[in-house]
């Protein structure tokens, strides 16, 4: 099974991403892109799933790993009784096809080391046909193949391609494992001597451009080059995660596939981008968000495809047994056909941010943030899904009334700071008719606190989004009595628990 999900470590190239566990095995990945099939899906189910691993054969005193410094290139170091070896991994920024590339550098002494790869197409469900090349394998499955180039001696044992061979100071084992439409001819390795500092060179430059220098500088890059790592660079997109169908709960059922791009998870990357410096990537990202939500405001989702897709249809994988014996394993996602009304305030939030950064007016961003407030100018009264998705009746959400009114806030500073123009005196009649409703009917008196939906009594920690977003200060008393009711009765662990649980709803 697999390792606790905290070993895991992800490396990238913004198409897609592997994640590698510190024994040296990828346990997932998805080729070509984010949402495409899992060729390593052990993750969720056992290594007849799919992985490749590359690790010392004998017994292994300590493992170090570290990111080679502001990039994501991964280096796992082994020591042995008889020496030590650093495993190198790290994906090629690709003009074309993907690229995964990983190297056995010898360090001291000799290092006896075994790999073993498993490619199993189609999330664990395929095997392939595998054939060998001039200086490895190809395996081909359906529209997908894989060709292994590597200096290392290779032989295949029960449908799994095996190599045993020894490192030894200061020498260095490549392996070159490239994706490609399998009625293609198999696309030329890369050389992984000139691969690894060129991807360390792409790093390092993007690095750079980064404009915060504070105390937690390191903290900061490397939040943010994890969350560049997730963006879609073909189409400015970000996902929200690189897998599916990590529990919520261990042996729970809300295992979810996250390979798609929330609007209100992408609004606050690109927040986080823009206050770095990094505007190339909120360009791009805005680009994607008025490509994606054209058409009528009402059809508004709250999560799209990478390349702006709003059909993600949901199925059960029920091949594989999931992380952690955590079942149904699942891709789509069926969220995106909820109606959530916070999405209409993330929207105009952010739209207004990148006003606020400074970028250049987008052909027709103008249009589409009018459309959605004439949408929402009636849109706000009714009920919703919630920012949780919970998969019970539409209530009227506090949190999703306060985001409607960050919508109309939003606009009328737009306006008054020259950037739109718009019927102002009349959104500040709608942001004022949105704040009394919420402080009327989401504040319980009893609770001397806000609450998730009107006339419930329930916690939620959404709730705290009152004063970030501006709708009350957070020494208003209102928001302290709150803040006090979620640590009296969400935390735990230290810990904030999203909501209190309706046995009813969720």
């Amino acid at each position: 099974m697999s390792l606790p999900i905290e070993d895991y470590a992800m490396i990238g190239d913004c198409h897609t991403a592997a994640l590698v566990s510190k024994l040296g095995s990828i346990d997932w990945l998805c080729f070509p892109y984010f949402d495409s099939g899992a060729c390593f899906a052990s993750l969720l189910g056992s290594d007849e799933h799919g992985h490749w691993s590359i690790s010392p054969a004998d017994e292994v005193r300590s493992v170090k790993r570290r990111y080679r410094g502001d990039t994501l290139i991964l280096e796992t170091e082994f020591e042995t009784d008889t020496g030590s070896a650093v495993l190198v991994d790290c994906m090629t920024p690709r003009d074309d096809v993907p690229q995964l590339v990983r190297m056995v550098v010898g360090t001291r002494g000799q290092v006896r080391m075994k790999m073993e790869l498993v490619i199993r197409f189609d999330y664990g469900s395929v095997v392939p046909w595998v054939r060998r090349t001039d200086r490895g394998i190809s395996a081909v499955g359906g529209p997908n193949m894989l060709t292994l180039s590597t200096d290392a001696p290779l032989r295949g044992e029960d449908l799994k391609t095996i190599s045993e061979f020894t490192v030894s100071e200061g020498q260095k084992i490549p392996f070159d494992l490239t994706w490609s439409p399998s009625h293609l001819p198999a696309p030329e390795a890369v050389d992984p001597e000139k691969a690894i500092p060129e991807t360390q060179t792409w790093w390092e430059k993007w690095s750079a451009r980064c404009t915060y220098n504070g105390k937690y500088r390191d903290a900061v890059m490397r939040s943010l080059i994890v969350l560049k790592g997730l963006t879609f660079l073909p189409t400015g997109g970000i996902v929200a995660a690189p897998t599916t169908s990590l529990p919520e709960m261990l042996g729970g059922v809300r295992n979810w596939d996250y390979r798609y791009c929330w609007v209100r998870d992408s609004t606050l990357t690109l927040n986080s981008l823009i206050n770095a410096g990094y505007m190339e990537e909120a360009r791009d990202w805005r680009r994607w968000l008025l490509r994606t939500v054209a058409g009528s405001p009402s059809d508004l989702n709250i999560v799209y495809g990478l390349h702006g897709e709003r059909r993600l249809t949901e199925l059960e994988l029920g091949w594989l047994p999931g992380y952690e014996g955590s079942k149904p394993v699942r891709t789509g996602n069926a969220a995106a056909e909820q109606f959530q009304l916070d999405i209409f305030g993330e929207v105009e939030s952010s739209l207004y941010q990148c006003r606020e950064a400074g970028l250049e007016t987008e052909e027709g961003s103008e249009g589409v943030g009018l459309a959605l407030l004439k949408f929402l100018e009636k849109g706000w009264e009714q009920p919703d899904e919630g920012i949780w998705e919970m998969r019970g009746p539409r209530r009227h959400f506090v949190h999703s009334k306060v985001m409607a009114w960050v919508a109309f806030d939003r606009a009328v500073r737009s306006v008054e700071n020259g950037w739109i123009k718009g019927d102002v005196e009349h959104w500040k009649k709608l942001r004022q008719q949105i704040h009394d409703q919420v402080c009327r009917e989401g504040f319980d008196t009893r609770l001397n606190s806000f609450v998730q939906f009107y006339g419930s009594q329930h916690l939620d920690a959404s709730l705290l989004m009152i004063p970030l977003v501006g709708f009350l200060p957070a020494d208003d008393p209102r928001m302290i009595g709150t803040v006090k009711a979620i640590e009296t009765h969400l935390i735990e662990n230290g810990f904030v628990g999203r909501y209190t649980v309706d046995p009813n709803v969720d």
